[in-house]
């Protein structure tokens, strides 16, 4: 403040502060992906809705940096360590699944091809068209309706893949095997629980036979989380007599416990192994691109795994999972 030389006083106002959010709302937005983290980490998702969000783990992870900006810039100190903890978390989560390398492993080379047919609605052609182009040992198909197994033989996989092992269904329950190499049914492998799981050991030429079971457990929608979560349980364990190798619909992700369960018994996921595990597979052929993955080829850890590769199928809202392997 100073005094004019004509009269009166000049005021000058001081400069304002820049007003960022206060402690309240700074505490509003790092709570939610503070307890998400805690959530994912501890595998505390329970029920139907919060098992379903789970899949959205990776967008929460890259949407933590927000509330971890607001706290830092204004200066909340408390907020921005809970805050970076948690986006810390989530990263470490999520990010593994992009940095994997191809193994190598000695050994056969094995090739499995894995698509949910939408209630047998998938086009056959393209199908067919991805059988003769990545000649998979075996294929492993959900959603398997009797005139879905008739469109795809039309299209030629009956000379292609002779051996199959076959639960078709007019539904989404029905589910199927298709194999280059004899296959041995193993109606007793998986109990029932969720869809059609038809089960098969696969006989190599010159080689041991390996186990192969075909994935679909219900969706956790309602009150069939209870029937999801026996379903992911109820898959046998990794032996050390036999190789196996489970591939299909799980839907479930990387961010579900339960799935998380199912490979700390021995197995690890071929796309996460190879860094393709942020790939979306559902939903395919929608206004909306692919924003979750929930189709996996999972193989016994004495397996490895050189390349997986997603691919589009139109009339599905699943995308194919092609994956190169090597069994010992």
């Amino acid at each position: 403040m100073e005094t004019s030389a004509v009269g009166g006083t000049i005021v000058t106002p001081g400069r304002r502060r820049r007003k960022f959010p206060g402690t309240a709302l700074t505490w509003l937005a790092v709570t939610p992906f503070a307890a998400w983290a805690v959530a994912r980490v501890a595998g505390l998702e329970r029920g139907s809705l919060p098992t379903q969000i789970m899949t959205a783990t990776p967008y929460a992870a890259a949407g933590s940096l927000v509330p971890l900006l607001i706290a830092a810039v204004g200066r909340k100190r408390a907020a921005t360590a809970v805050a970076l903890l948690a986006t810390a978390a989530l990263g470490f989560s999520v990010l593994p699944r992009a940095l994997g390398t191809a193994e190598a492993t000695a050994g056969r080379p094995f090739r499995v091809m894995t698509i949910n047919m939408l209630f047998g609605r998938a086009d056959a052609v393209t199908i067919m068209k991805l059988v003769r182009e990545f000649n998979p040992d075996v294929l492993s198909t959900q959603e398997l309706t009797p005139g879905a197994v008739s469109d795809l033989d039309a299209a030629g996989l009956e000379e292609v893949m002779p051996h199959r092992v076959l639960l078709p269904e007019w539904s989404a329950g029905g589910s199927g095997l298709y194999s280059k190499h004899p296959l041995e049914a193993l109606p007793g492998l998986m109990p029932p629980v969720g869809h059609q799981m038809p089960a098969a050991l696969v006989s190599l030429p010159g080689g041991k036979p390996i186990e192969f079971i075909d994935a679909h457990p219900f969706p956790p929608l309602g009150p069939q989380v209870i029937e999801w979560n026996e379903a992911l349980a109820a898959f046998p364990s990794a032996s050390p007599d036999q190789i196996r190798i489970i591939a299909g619909d799980f839907n479930a992700s990387l961010d579900h416990a339960a799935l998380r369960g199912l490979l700390a018994r021995g197995y690890k996921d071929a796309a996460d192994t190879v860094g393709a595990g942020l790939i979306p597979t559902w939903p395919a052929n929608k206004r909306v691109p692919p924003i979750i993955t929930i189709d996996h080829v999972l193989v016994d850890e004495r397996v490895g795994v050189k390349e997986v590769s997603v691919r589009d199928v139109p009339r599905t809202d699943h995308r194919a999972v092609l994956a190169e392997l090597t069994v010992p």
